[in-house]
């Protein structure tokens, strides 16, 4: 998983009104579908109830990358409840996973 700044992620997601939050989650999804997560096509976001569905699925797979630090109950109750916030706590596990960021060149 990359290392993403959670100030950049916050203040993004409050500029676009949330289209940062679907970026993240498309390119996070990405980085977990290669990790060996099932997660379906991130089209399914936009589609009511359907998006239920594949939030369990994105769920899943933060369980998976995460080797069970981060449960896929406790991941999407952390989605549902918190939006945003819970975006930002779920990368703060991507980030603990990934290691310290990369140096500024």
């Amino acid at each position: 998983m990359s290392h993403r700044s959670i100030v950049k992620l916050l203040l993004l997601s409050l500029v676009t009104f949330g289209f940062y939050g679907l970026v993240w989650f498309v390119r996070t999804k990405e980085e977990m579908t290669a990790a060996g997560a099932d997660i379906p096509t991130a089209w399914l976001l936009i589609v009511p109830i359907a998006n239920l569905y594949w939030l369990w699925k994105y769920c899943g797979g933060v369980e998976l990358v995460t080797r069970g630090k981060t449960s896929q109950v406790v991941g999407f109750i952390v989605f549902a409840v918190l939006g945003v916030i819970g975006v930002a706590i779920i990368q703060d596990g991507f980030n603990k996973l990934a290691g310290p960021p990369a140096p500024a060149v």
